[in-house]
């Protein structure tokens, strides 16, 4: 389990390369909106390579910059509550929403608003708690989540595949995830005594120190 909790986004980028391989392989059979859903899952990937891996420091960001932390390296966020949001909730939804297709395009939307959430906290709120023009995420949020949401909104239009139910759901349970499937999932499982904490590299320079954490 430490081997996941501590490597659990490499596992996510490789299997970014193999969906993109797969979603090239059968991209004939597979309609515009399904296309999107299985890329919507690889952005899902690269963005959460980008906060844990490279650069990485997006741990350090959300404990210093947004909780004022004096324990950034595992208080609020730790690595495994890190793991319980990014792959319990994260990947599991944008997967479903992937092999539901446009059976269900409220659950598609509920991950869309999930991106959509995220590149309004990585470019408005983050950056002004940490008084920066980047953090650790944001890239992908505008090269990669950005389009997403645009040709979402855009398919879904011009096709007629989400009526007001979808809207309903879809919109009513992104939000819903966002607050208690990403935010409070933070202060509900903080621990100042975890030992599950982040390497020195995931935290801000200014945070690190000679131990590299469990």
């Amino acid at each position: 389990m430490n081997l996941l909790r501590r490597h659990w986004y490499d596992l996510g980028g490789a299997l970014a390369i193999i969906t993109l391989l797969l979603v090239y392989s059968f991209r004939a059979g597979l309609s515009e909106y399904q296309l999107l859903m299985w890329l919507n899952l690889v952005t899902l990937f690269l963005h959460q390579i980008e906060e844990y891996r490279l650069p990485g420091t997006f741990p350090g960001m959300i404990n210093s910059a947004m909780f004022h932390s004096d324990t950034p390296d595992r208080y609020p966020l730790n690595t495994q509550t890190s793991f319980i949001v990014n792959v319990s909730i994260g990947w599991t939804l944008y997967l479903l929403a992937a092999l539901a297709g446009s059976s269900m395009v409220w659950l598609g939307m509920a991950s869309i608003m999930v991106s959509l959430g995220n590149i309004i906290a990585h470019t408005f709120l983050f950056n002004i708690k940490g008084k920066t023009i980047y953090n650790a995420g944001i890239a992908t949020c505008w090269l990669l989540f950005v389009p997403c949401v645009f040709f979402f909104f855009k398919i879904t239009s011009r096709e007629g595949l989400a009526g007001t139910t979808d809207y309903i759901i879809g919109i009513s349970s992104g939000i819903l995830i966002n607050i208690f499937g990403v935010l409070k999932p933070i202060q509900w499982l903080a621990d100042r005594n975890t030992t599950f904490a982040f390497r020195n590299s995931q935290l801000l320079p200014k945070d690190r120190k000679g131990s590299s954490g469990s």
